[in-house]
């Protein structure tokens, strides 16, 4: 609705939060070129003082074998010798199985599991980096080199073309057994395996290829026994290091995400969220429903399990693992005495700071606001996420599930650019406010809801020449006239943030993307038809854009190039009752009707918290035809949010029985 017709909270979900990775196949060939040329190295080595130390570690290793009696590698080794047609196939085995089956696995990660495939090519090439060091470092020869000690080099025995030890291949690392680099690259492939879950065959068979190439190392006399037993902790640590590095560092709060930590306070918590209305009449929903719901879902969402982490004065605190979650906690229930009851107990949980010891978000399950009615309260610190991102993880718990983004977004860097530009110059020349509305300073708080056919709204909006948001604005401006007395100290002009999304389609679930637009309101005593004329000509600062944008680049500009105390103290003065006086917000709504727990979803009546010094913050929410809202309201500007929230339906009614 109004400015936010772009983007629905649908729109919100999915780009998952860990985006497919980009791969080029031009950047992996260049890599594996790389080990290659490593590999080409170490073969250049002068083999004179190396041949006789290989052959002193060749014989230590099979010295150590023999006392271990696990020397089983000459009667392998003669037994397969006698073999003629085994002998063939085990020496082909040997040159070119291990290497099919490395090349097969990467190309299959490559483009069946791009998110898999960069641990796993490192972890490769990191096996590969320890075999070559220890090849240079520690040079052995393999048994086959050594016929005195009994053994048949079967490959030159039998001629195979192309095998390790033929012509073809004879400038190859005569020194590299160990480790045995057959035995890394076959386990390796067998990990890999294990962890994209591959079908079972698939790692049977890849059991027996282990099998066959520790027989066909040994039987060949190309590697002792130790040398396939050492590949196992290289392959291990290989692993280990690439799963480490892949591990992502712990998220930030980003500056418009901390932006909202500054300038909470004990008065002003920054939790925002909604009173989702849900039709229990066939199918009733409990706490215990709705814990087995956010159970279900809990991978997909990534901040109902984790915590700020701060981490000092000078850096941003990072989301961290919070544990098991406390569902007693997090998920609660009450009964209330209808609808008044709820209002009154959603004020109390708007006082209330949400602790940052533990994930920062709350439900809380409302019994007895209507016959045939649950109410859930959903609340989550706006260091999460703006409100379309609140109301997006709200939709993932609903079935049904969201859809993938698939549109394209526009790339205007020029025209954001110029953008920008103008509209630093208009906010330069922007003067605050000189009068501001009455407020207790307190965290006290008063809610109240109401909803009324969106058809109407825009009937109202089209027959004035006006937007759904002006209409909005022309209700909260005469409701402050008619409930808010010049005595109490009203002053002639209100100046409101209206929040714009800068967040595109498709984006993931956390983040805040959200700058605001500052709009003066007329509140003093006047025909409704002419403030609402009023109100659209100075609104139109909302649709140009350009103040916007560059409010947004301010917004987010500070957050990176600030030090974080400076940043803090700017977002403490920027988003103050010295320059607003109420927030005014329009929220996306589900494109469908949902259901949570099984239960239909009838409404969503928005929270919206005050920013500090800023005496009330009211949003709209369409949902199924219906234009909700949400009123949240410092007491020390009324007592009474009810009186107010009538107001602003009278507003409207009387737009709309307005004689032409």
């Amino acid at each position: 609705m109004g400015t936010h017709e772009a983007v629905t909270a649908r729109d919100a979900v999915f780009t998952p939060d860990a985006p497919r990775p980009s791969l080029r196949v031009r950047r992996e060939l260049l890599i594996g070129l790389g080990l290659f040329a490593l590999y080409a190295l170490v073969t250049r080595l002068p083999e004179g003082g190396r041949t006789a130390t290989a052959r002193a570690h060749g014989e230590a290793i099979f010295n150590l074998e023999k006392s271990l009696h696990l020397d089983v590698e000459l009667s392998l080794n003669g037994w397969l010798a006698d073999q003629s047609v085994l002998r063939v196939l085990a020496n082909y085995e040997y040159a070119i199985t291990y290497i099919a089956s490395a090349l097969a696995l990467l190309i299959w990660l490559f483009i069946r599991h791009p998110e898999r495939y960069r641990t796993a090519r490192n972890a490769f090439i990191l096996l590969n980096l320890g075999g070559l060091a220890t090849f240079a470092l520690y040079p052995v020869m393999p048994p086959r080199l050594m016929p005195d000690l009994g053994f048949v080099d079967t490959v030159m025995q039998g001629r195979t073309w192309g095998s390790w030890g033929s012509p073809l291949v004879e400038h190859a690392d005569k020194f590299a057994a160990v480790p045995s680099l057959h035995m890394g690259w076959t386990l390796w492939v067998g990990v890999e395996l294990a962890r994209v879950s591959a079908r079972r065959w698939v790692q049977v068979l890849n059991a027996v290829h282990v099998l066959v190439t520790l027989y066909v190392i040994l039987a060949t006399a190309n590697h002792y026994i130790l040398d396939a037993v050492i590949a196992v902790p290289y392959v291990f640590v290989a692993v280990y290091a690439a799963e480490r590095i892949a591990r992502p560092a712990p998220a930030r709060a980003e500056g418009p995400d901390a932006f909202f930590l500054a300038v909470e306070t004990p008065e002003a918590p920054q939790q925002a969220g909604g009173v989702i209305m849900l039709d229990s009449s066939r199918k009733d929903v409990g706490r215990a429903d709705l814990v087995r719901v956010i159970q279900e879902r809990l991978g997909g969402l990534p901040r109902f399990r984790q915590r700020l982490v701060r981490r000092g004065r000078w850096r941003r605190p990072v989301w961290r693992d919070h544990g098991p979650v406390d569902w007693e906690w997090h998920v609660a229930e009450r009964h209330v005495d209808g609808m008044r009851g709820l209002r009154a107990a959603v004020a109390e949980l708007q006082s209330q700071t949400l602790p940052l010891d533990r994930p920062p978000w709350r439900m809380v399950v409302l019994k007895g606001a209507e016959p045939g009615r649950t109410a859930v309260v959903y609340l989550m610190h706006h260091v999460v996420a703006d409100g379309v991102g609140i109301v997006a993880q709200a939709v993932y718990l609903m079935d049904p599930p969201p859809e993938p983004f698939t549109g394209r977004l526009p790339r205007r860097p020029f025209r954001k650019a110029l953008a920008t530009v103008v509209g630093l110059s208009q906010l330069a020349v922007d003067v605050a406010p000189p009068d501001r509305l009455p407020s207790s300073g307190t965290s006290e708080r008063r809610y109240s809801t109401m909803h009324l056919p969106l058809a109407t709204v825009r009937d109202v909006g089209r027959r004035y020449g006006a937007r759904v948001t002006d209409v909005v604005l022309c209700a909260v401006a005469g409701a402050l006239s008619r409930v808010v007395s010049e005595d109490a100290g009203r002053p002639a002009t209100c100046r409101v943030a209206v929040p714009l999304m800068m967040r595109p389609p498709g984006s993931a679930m956390v983040g805040n993307h959200t700058t605001a637009v500052m709009v003066d309101l007329p509140i003093g005593k006047m025909p409704e038809p002419d403030r609402l004329a009023l109100i659209s000509k100075r609104s139109r600062v909302l649709r140009s854009g350009t103040r916007a944008q560059a409010a947004w680049t301010v917004m987010w500009q500070a957050g990176r190039l600030m030090p974080v105390p400076l940043h803090a103290r700017f977002a403490r003065v920027a988003y103050s009752g010295r320059f607003l006086q109420g927030t005014v917000s329009s929220l996306p709504g589900p494109d469908k009707m949902l259901r949570l727990a099984g239960a239909p979803l009838t409404a969503v009546y928005p929270i919206v918290p005050l920013a500090p010094g800023a005496p009330f913050a009211i949003a709209g929410l369409g949902v199924d035809r219906e234009l909700c809202f949400g009123l949240s309201l410092d007491p020390g500007l009324a007592d009474d949010a009810d009186a107010l929230m009538d107001a602003v339906h009278d507003v409207i009614e009387e737009l709309r029985d307005e004689p032409e």
